[in-house]
């Protein structure tokens, strides 16, 4: 399959909410979280007001123009702490792709593009927050150099040093 990775735009913004939506880890045969979700300030600040200094981006989309996936990095302080927040130099990931594009490499893609922007941009770590049960993910971002650094409730945050990351 044929896709483009470029850096996501106003344009992306809904289906970037989508994304967000899509992140919500829930188990095989778990109750999918209401859309509603989306509107709890803990999870719309990953969202909300999109493309305020910092914020990075990358969207793939198929040579038609069918989003596929986003990637994103956000910093956070310590009064609006993420999920996977560890200081506030340190931006935090966020990830997704449509359940009928895993699986065919995205997610690396994205990664990859993200990380060369990390480097780019002089960033030297980066952190996130995952479900462990979500192996095919903790696969992922063990593969790009993240190592656990706490528990926060039932996720794990891990963090990467920008600068080592291997890929």
């Amino acid at each position: 399959m044929n896709y483009t990775i470029r850096p996501i735009a106003e344009r992306d913004v809904p289906f970037m909410w989508d994304m967000l939506y899509e992140s919500l880890y829930v188990p095989e045969g778990g109750k999918p979280f209401g859309r509603e979700i989306l509107q709890e300030p803990a999870i719309a600040k990953y969202a909300e007001h999109w493309g305020r200094p910092g914020d990075i981006g990358w969207i793939a989309v198929t040579d038609d123009g069918q989003p596929m996936g986003t990637i994103t990095a956000r910093l956070f302080d310590e009064s609006n702490r993420g999920y996977g927040y560890v200081g506030p130099d340190v931006p935090e990931l966020g990830m997704a792709i449509s359940p009928s594009y895993r699986g065919q490499g995205i997610g690396t893609a994205l990664m990859k593009a993200l990380f060369d922007e990390l480097k780019k941009r002089g960033i030297s770590r980066v952190s996130l927050s995952v479900d462990p049960n979500n192996e095919a993910a903790v696969k992922l971002y063990r593969r790009f150099g993240f190592e656990d650094a706490g528990v926060v409730g039932t996720s794990v945050t891990m963090v990467a040093d920008v600068e080592s990351a291997v890929y």
